[in-house]
Order: structure tokens, then sequence, then C-alpha cells
């Protein structure tokens, strides 16, 4: 099984971000003397919420499925039974991966050039679609991405061997 080596890392940087909120909120509260027990509830409130949109996605994937898990929910798909690889323009790059059995997974793209198994494993089992023939929408999204990531990897391979 393979999943997301940066997640930790990611959720590390969530939990701090939102515990020096908070600390901040806190100090400024208290220096100007105005902190009571209803905003000490209110920042810390707002500090919370700050992680829930920072907690990264937990990605996951084997030969045939690929899960995408946040706090309160967990979505599985087929990813040897793909019918849809789109990826939307647009600030964010999102990669939303839709099965034959009605499934929708939408995942950062970051993840999958940050972990080329991942993107490896994902990609075998969206040929193993398209040879199938479930694969109806997406085949070119899905070469320009594979594209991006060994653009990278070997960037980064490179990088790593200071051949650049």
């Amino acid at each position: 099984m393979l999943h997301d080596r940066r997640w930790a890392g990611d959720l590390i940087s969530a939990i701090r971000c939102a515990v020096v909120l908070l600390g901040l909120l806190l100090l400024i509260d208290w220096s100007a003397d105005t902190l009571s027990l209803g905003r000490c509830a209110l920042w810390s409130a707002l500090a919370v919420l700050l992680f829930l949109l920072l907690c990264p996605d937990r990605i996951r994937a084997g030969e045939g499925w690929l899960t995408s898990r946040r706090l309160l929910r967990t979505r599985r798909i087929r990813t040897d039974r793909l019918v849809s690889v789109r990826s939307p323009d647009g600030i964010a790059r999102r990669l939303v991966l839709r099965d034959a059995l009605g499934e929708r997974v939408e995942l950062d793209l970051q993840v999958l050039l940050d972990n080329p198994d991942l993107w490896y494993r994902l990609h075998e089992d969206a040929r193993r679609s398209l040879a199938l023939g479930t694969l109806l929408c997406g085949p070119a999204a899905l070469e320009r991405i594979s594209e991006r990531v060994e653009r990278e990897t070997a960037a980064t391979v490179f990088r790593v061997s200071d051949l650049r």
C-alpha cells in the first residue's frame, strides 16, 4: 500500500499554524486587557476553523484503488475502473477522478508530484481502464499530468545529483 509521504509534515504544519494564531490572538487580547472567557472561546473556534481549512487529505493507494481521507469523510474509488480524469483550470491545481461505480475523488496535484510512486500506481490503473474501454473522458489530461510528473521528477533527480 502506498501513501503520501508528506502528509504527516503537512498535518504538523496545519497544527502549528492554528496554535500560533490562537497564541497570537490570546496574547494581543491579554495585552489589551480585554481577554474574557467568551473571547477566548471565539479565538479557539477561529483557530479550529483554520486547522480544518489547512488539514491535508490523507491519500493512500493500492492496486486498483485510491482513498482520500479527511477528518470526517473517506472517499474510495476504483482506479482500475475510471471513467473520467479531469484537471480543472484554476488557482488550485486539483485532479478529479470518477469511477464506473459513481464514486468521485478530488486530490491535490502536488501530492502526485511529491510522490511519484503514487502517480505510477494511479497511471498504471488508468491505463488499464483505458485498455478496458471504461476511461472515456480524460486521456489527454492524464498525459499532460504524466509529462509534468516525469519532468519534475527528472528535475529533482538532477538537482539532488548536482547535475544541473
